[in-house]
């Protein structure tokens, strides 16, 4: 079974802190945008926060433990979750320490690290993972958390998400072998790069970071994950993909045609607002 699912939440949210809004946003929501983690700014009239809806639409998903990845002065989170629980979920928090020398977390790849760490019985469990600031949706969880792969990721269409295209522009595109799985990650792709990495199908497909992994399988890749010799973290997909390429057919892209809302800048809290 299935029903374990890790959010990534630690973060230090400076995007979303630089950013300035081109809407009036209320000086609530501002105040939030500009002190609090992204994943506790309100997106609805009654000030439900962006989490809430993450956390029901995982729920409806079936899965039912969730743990919280945050920073080592994360007060807001424990306070919002001060019983564990939440709409029927068990809630539990992973600390994502900073490494000596360093002054802030050392990426995604570390932040399930350490959470496997933290919590040894996920190294023996089937797990999921994905961000705290990507709202998606119980059909995209559902898909994820009852594939039979060891490990697998939602791979979305490209043309179904309805970002601006500088926004898309910047996305990794994947290489996916004629039964979808996993092999090769193509950074910021050229034109002559979209054209030529697309599934069986002509489509080019994205990772919105929605994963399952095996814990006896992806271990050992998190705790040998490199820094990226340009962002200096330990990223998520370059452990996946190093699992991919050290044991090929490891790695399904469940295709998925949807839109996924993020909360990126200040214009995204506008956008969100709108739709609840």
């Amino acid at each position: 079974m299935n029903n374990s699912l890790i959010i990534l939440a630690a973060g230090l949210s400076s995007r979303m802190k630089k950013s300035k809004s081109s809407d009036v946003l209320s000086d609530t929501i501002l105040n939030q945008a500009n002190n609090i983690e992204k994943g506790l700014i309100g997106i609805d009239k009654k000030g439900n926060p962006f989490v809430h809806y993450l956390l029901v639409n995982a729920q409806n998903a079936g899965f039912e433990n969730i743990y919280l990845v945050i920073g080592e002065n994360s007060s807001n989170f424990r306070s919002f979750f001060s019983n564990n629980k939440y709409k029927g979920l068990t809630i539990q928090f992973a600390i994502q320490q900073i490494e000596n020398g360093r002054t802030k977390p050392s990426g995604t790849a570390d932040a399930v690290f350490q959470t496997l760490v933290q919590y040894p019985k996920l190294k023996n469990l089937n797990f999921c993972v994905c961000n705290s600031d990507n709202l998606y949706s119980k059909k995209a969880f559902l898909k994820i958390r009852t594939t039979q792969a060891l490990n697998a990721f939602v791979s979305y269409d490209r043309q179904c998400l309805r970002f601006k295209r500088k926004k898309i522009s910047s996305f990794s595109v994947l290489k996916l072998d004629k039964n979808n799985y996993l092999l090769d990650i193509i950074e910021k792709p050229n034109d002559q790069e979209l054209k030529s990495f697309k599934d069986f199908n002509g489509v080019s497909r994205v990772s919105m970071n929605l994963f399952k992994f095996n814990g006896r399988v992806f271990f050992k890749f998190l705790k040998d994950c490199p820094f990226d010799p340009i962002r200096n973290e330990k990223e998520l997909p370059t452990a996946v993909l190093n699992l991919s390429k050290n044991i090929p057919n490891s790695v399904l892209g469940i295709p998925h045609c949807e839109h996924v809302p993020d909360l990126t800048s200040k214009d995204d809290i506008s956008l969100l607002f709108n739709s609840f």
